[in-house]
């Protein structure tokens, strides 16, 4: 067994041989000739030579081996009550079919595919499908407002759009066809097809000669196999548009090959995943986590992953931990806010359920505070793995790796760099700060395989979004504020612009956050900066109180002493608010800017670039939300 240190300075000292090592687990039709070409940095290209398929490798390998009639797929819907389950060699003949469809719809080696789908397995296969041909996929989260759509449209530049007449939400037909429709309206760029999954939910008119059935399709021009692209390690596999600006959309590009031999290392080492596991990621296809940790890992891995179409508490709190017990579930993956919304509820809804088979909980996507790790570690009885990773890295920054060594855990921190990260806390001229000191958060080049290539047609705004923040020296910008502590643990502080200025002091919001959440009554806190004449911003915390407990002027009181006590008198908050729910984009990110916009009395603009992440419909709702409860 070798330690976490060992394994780490290995990867990070000698990274060719570490990641050639892991690379020749999988399948190449040709072994590659340079495992990194650093040449062009900071354009780093892994496995340069080799010809690999990334379908091939998370679905033929397993289907026509040992694995042919294990569960590949578990689609669970308790929004429509189906459930359906496919082997790997369904999931093979299934992708084969849809391969078929596209190829003999013209789509080829590079063209592009725009997939608008809800949580279906329709959605898996077709991302498959089009790695199998070597077609680069755009999957767009199944709910982005028609405008955001039509953006993604033009600068992608589709051949085919993959969607369904609706999704489901609480209950709720979520209609998509139409959104479509309007946005193909109102992009500059003509797709050649739409292929439409009629799931019967709603009524929607069809275009000829553009639209086409999804089963008619598979009927007429479905085949039994389509052989698989040889790809080279360096192709690209997908677009993903992130947040973070406005105006153009910023298109990650992934890679295939180090994509691959990031992920399928990452299940081993970090996620300690092994045969006969069960993973159940909570996420959605329509973002970085659906496509690593619901699709393509774990089919990597040869390992059962589960397709949820839900929420947390549809219909009642208790549905994941339904999950969990019904299939025997090792690991889940989910998010803070999601657990802060379990908590609010009585834990019978869990206690109720066997949640025996449960091994780790990996939490991501935002930071985790103390009370909420406590919870869920004391709920469920397991290791809850706090862990930190981007869009644009494909996989963790940051984790403990039990498959390597369980490290001890210290609630807050997401412990300490995963393999292939040389991670460092800088100052605004990116030298190194003290141990202990804030600082921003950057990782040392060659970044490790699985990380972005560049901005999909921007190689300008790669290099100067990731790479252009210090004058003189080549360092990848997370956009966050972190603190390494004396004994290697990394502390992330939230992101270097949700900086609270008082009076010359700044505050990352985490740092405020985190005390909040620490109050026993509070289900949930955030922090925001308000403009004030004399400090020029003060803080308001906004505070969703657990079930039971009500509003009050003591808890209120309780909650500006404890900042206070705990962070200094600079950080004494002006106000606390109590509200019911804090407004959150469909993947869970609080809608900042619309509570700061309202809670300042601004006058609210542009409502489609307020929120990257949400439909200009949610946004509306969420500003009279906020504007009802802040009165």
């Amino acid at each position: 067994m070798s330690s976490y240190q060992e394994v780490y300075q290995k990867s990070v000292e000698k990274p060719e041989e570490f990641w050639a090592e892991a690379a020749s687990k999988l399948h190449w039709y040709k072994k590659w000739e340079k495992v990194l070409d650093d040449s062009n940095a900071p354009f780093y290209r892994w496995f340069v030579g080799g010809k690999t398929n990334l379908c091939y490798n998370a679905v033929d390998r397993h289907a026509l081996g040992s694995k042919r009639g294990q569960a590949a797929i578990i689609w669970e819907s308790p929004e429509t009550g189906q459930s359906r389950i496919l082997t790997y060699y369904q999931l093979y003949k299934e992708v084969n079919r849809f391969a078929g469809v596209l190829k003999n719809l013209g789509v080829g080696k590079g063209d592009r595919v725009l997939i608008y789908l809800p949580m279906v397995v329709e959605a898996a296969i077709a991302m498959l499908a089009c790695v199998r041909i070597g077609a680069i996929h755009s999957v767009v989260f199944a709910g982005f407002s028609y405008n955001a759509l039509a953006d993604r449209i033009d600068d992608a530049q589709p051949k085919v759009v993959l969607l369904a007449d609706a999704g489901h939400r609480n209950g709720k037909p979520v209609p998509l066809k139409g959104i479509v429709d309007k946005a193909l309206e109102t992009a500059k760029h003509k797709v050649d097809h739409c292929i439409i999954l009629n799931r019967g939910i709603a009524e929607f008119d069809t275009v000829p000669g553009r639209d086409l059935d999804w089963e008619t399709a598979l009927a007429e021009k479905g085949e039994n196999y389509v052989e698989p692209e040889e790809m080279d390690s360096t192709d690209p596999s997908y677009i993903l548009y992130t947040s973070g600006t406005t105006g153009k959309p910023k298109g990650v590009l992934r890679d295939t090959g180090g994509y691959m031999v990031a992920l399928h290392n990452s299940m081993e080492q970090i996620y300690d995943v092994g045969e006969g596991d069960v993973y159940f990621s909570t996420s959605d296809i329509g973002w970085v986590v659906g496509h690593s940790y619901i699709i393509y890992a774990p089919l990597l891995k040869g390992v059962t992953t589960i397709i949820y179409e839900g929420t947390p508490i549809y219909p009642d709190p208790s549905i994941w931990w339904q999950v969990v017990e019904k299939y025997g579930v090792t690991h889940v993956f989910s998010a803070p806010t999601a657990m802060r919304i379990l908590r609010k509820y009585p834990e019978e809804h869990l206690k109720s359920r066997d949640v025996s088979s449960l091994k780790y909980l990996f939490l991501a996507g935002e930071p985790l505070d103390d009370s909420t790790w406590k919870w869920a570690s004391d709920a469920l009885g397991v290791k809850v793995i706090d862990h930190y990773w981007q869009t644009e890295t494909g996989w963790p920054i940051l984790s403990n790796m039990p498959g390597v060594e369980a490290l001890p855990i210290k609630p807050g921190s997401p412990t300490k760099p995963v393999v292939g990260y040389k991670l460092k806390v800088v100052d605004a001229n990116g030298d190194p700060v003290p141990k202990g000191q804030k600082g921003f958060l950057v990782v040392e080049p060659p970044l490790p395989p699985g990380n972005l290539m560049t901005i999909w047609g921007d190689d300008a705004r790669y290099k100067n979004s990731y790479f252009g923040f210090f004058q003189d020296k080549l360092l990848y910008m997370t956009g966050d504020y972190g603190i390494e502590d004396e004994d290697g643990y990394f502390w992330v502080l939230g992101r270097a612009d949700e900086v609270i200025n008082v009076a010359g002091h700044r505050l990352g919001t985490r740092e405020v956050e985190e005390v909040i959440s620490s109050h026993p009554a509070v289900a949930e806190g955030m922090a925001i900066g308000v403009k004030d004449e004399v400090k020029g911003q003060a803080i308001i915390c906004l505070v969703v109180l657990k079930e039971g407990r009500e509003p009050s002027e003591e808890i209120s009181k309780a909650i500006i002493n404890l900042v206070r006590e705990k962070i200094g008198p600079v950080a004494t908050p002006k106000e606390v608010k109590f509200v019911k729910m804090l407004p959150k984009t469909r993947s869970g990110k609080i809608m900042r800017r619309v509570i700061k916009a309202v809670a300042e009395g601004e006058q609210i603009g542009d409502l489609s670039t307020l929120e990257d992440g949400a439909s200009i419909e949610e946004v509306k709702k969420a500003i009279e939300s906020m504007k009802a409860q802040l009165g």
